[in-house]
């Protein structure tokens, strides 16, 4: 507990001191005066240089203090952002965008007289060509990576990303790339300046120059961010006023998810995301409705969240030993998929939080979602019990199997070890370290392993990126190595087809063939739950479980 309270008492500090940042350096009202969205970070926070944006913490804090081309709305839309309008090739090759002419840098030393500079076309060609260049060693260069113009050795081009003068920026493809325009919102696509980089160098992680709502203030790594309002940010409301509506943003790094559940019940965060093993049993009956005890006390949201948890199963028989190999059987999978009662399971564990997964890959918050065109597993002993006996196994040959997995899910994955036993499956559970964890499945030598998959992007070809053969981890997504000629076929067909409709009942089959085939068990796709205070407005959740807080007023 000593953690909780010396966290609650940085926070109190911090409010403090927020308070005299602003009267020292606005010189306006005192800080009492001013709205301060607060809100905390239990994960660890490493960069807010959006070439470093691969995590939640990452992209939260820099959605903040930068924008794009483009941008989604609460629907997963596309719209603009920096760039006004943009045109698509005939032969969907190269991208054209038109900015406008009213964004600029934030105000900063490293600009002459510390005036924030106008954006150009110019600088997108930097940020793009910055993020693929080895010597950034971004974790996002595979957004433009066998997208863009590639010469004959496959380096990416020169004229990829071309400034064609301040206003106008185009960006050329090796082939059409129908998701391109979804992967330009992500924060690796995020505009910078060279000069910040230039200056700071490698320190540009704790000196983040952007063009977005809020400008950076200050870091003390481990404790806080603070940021302040941009008054010079190019957007407007649909009333014409300035946004954004606050005056600052404040991040917390609470650890420890009681105390950050007991600083948001004591009014000292805003918002909260993500209930935890630790902290839903305090808020959630086992139903998944809200306790009588904190009925009225904030805003609850519960809203389909782009996550699908899985299990999978390496399938390069180079990688497999022992009873291992049986995992290459097919009815072996479908056998341990039959065996789980996946609403039970999300019922009595995750109270009820979550979508049993009853289909494949794709979850159901994406348009191509069809649980009708692609039925999957639900609870059935009886099957399970058929094909294992069908592969051979049996009471005197039973299969034995290890999981690996992380202690977040111990629970989960003990539920579903006594499904497996009823089923006449000995599974032993590895408990690992997630950096581990994570070493372990990206190169192959977990055999059975629990995973998920956080969508990068609004679109189905994200998730079946997994199963695509070109794809093998470790330096790419397909982590079960699996390889299937139809699908890799119906994969590249699908990101040239332009017709909507027909793309989705491309990924449909495609999906169609994950289920057959079984690579993975889909458990659920995941929900997520955002608690509010009362006095938070505008504060719309979507299935990115995106936080951008330009329209948000604090009353």
């Amino acid at each position: 507990m000593f953690h909780g309270r010396r966290s609650i008492f940085l926070s109190t500090i911090l409010s403090t001191f927020l308070a005299l940042c602003f009267s020292c350096t606005e010189g306006e009202n005192s800080g009492s005066d001013k709205k301060v969205f607060r809100y905390n970070q239990p994960e660890a926070l490493s960069s807010l240089d959006p070439a470093f944006a691969r995590n939640q913490a990452n992209i939260w804090a820099t959605t903040q203090l930068y924008n794009g081309l483009v941008e989604l709305d609460q629907e997963l839309k596309i719209g603009p952002a920096i760039a006004r309008k943009w045109e698509v090739s005939e032969d969907g090759r190269s991208y054209t965008f038109h900015l406008r002419p009213d964004v600029f840098f934030h105000d900063s030393e490293v600009f002459p007289g510390g005036k924030g500079r106008r954006v150009t076309a110019k600088d997108f060609e930097y940020s793009f060509k910055r993020i693929v260049d080895p010597a950034t060693a971004s974790t996002g260069a595979w957004i433009f990576n066998d997208k863009v113009l590639s010469d004959a050795k496959g380096a990416i081009s020169d004229t990829a990303f071309l400034a064609v003068n301040d206003s106008t920026f185009r960006v050329y493809l090796n082939e059409p790339f129908i998701a391109f325009l979804e992967i330009l919102t992500m924060p690796y696509a995020f505009v910078v300046p060279q000069e910040a980089v230039a200056k700071y160098g490698k320190d540009f992680r704790a000196n983040p120059v952007g063009t977005g709502a809020f400008r950076f203030h200050l870091w003390d790594e481990g404790n806080a961010i603070v940021m302040h309002r941009n008054p010079k940010y190019f957007k407007k409301d649909d009333k014409g006023q300035q946004l954004p509506y606050l005056d600052a943003v404040q991040i917390s790094f609470i650890t420890d998810k009681k105390s950050e559940f007991l600083t948001f019940m004591q009014g000292k965060l805003d918002f909260l995301s993500g209930i935890k093993e630790g902290s839903r049993d305090l808020i959630l009956n086992n139903d998944g409705t809200l306790q009588a005890d904190f009925a009225g006390k904030f805003s609850v949201q519960k809203v389909p969240y782009l996550n699908t948890e899985y299990i999978g199963f390496q399938l390069d028989p180079a990688n497999l030993k022992g009873d291992n190999t049986a995992l290459q059987d097919k009815r072996v999978r479908q056998a341990l998929s039959y065996a789980i009662n996946k609403k039970e399971m999300i019922a009595y564990f995750r109270n009820n939080l979550g979508i049993p997964g009853h289909s494949g890959m794709v979850p159901p918050s994406l348009p191509s979602f069809s649980e009708q065109e692609v039925p999957g597993y639900s609870y059935n002993p009886q099957k399970a019990a058929e094909l294992l006996k069908a592969a051979g196994y049996s009471a005197q040959k039973p299969l034995q199997l290890r999981l690996s997995t992380v202690a977040e899910h111990k629970e989960l994955a003990e539920y579903m070890q006594k499904k497996w036993a009823e089923a006449g499956v000995k599974v032993q559970i590895d408990i690992n370290q997630a950096p581990a964890h994570q070493e372990m499945v990206d190169n192959g030598r977990a055999a059975f392993f629990m995973k998920s998959w956080l969508g990068d992007y609004p679109d189905a070809e994200n998730y079946l990126a997994l199963f695509y053969s070109k794809n093998f981890s470790p330096a790419g997504p397909n982590k079960t190595h699996f390889r299937n000629a139809r699908f890799d076929k119906l994969y590249e067909q699908a990101k040239l087809e332009r017709d909507v409709k027909k793309r989705w009942a491309i990924y449909q089959e495609m999906d169609r063939i994950v289920v057959e085939e079984s690579p993975v068990i889909v458990l659920f796709y995941d929900e997520v739950i955002r608690l509010t205070q009362n006095n938070i407005q505008g504060l719309e959740p979507n299935p990115m479980n995106t936080l951008n807080l330009e329209r948000v007023r604090k009353n």
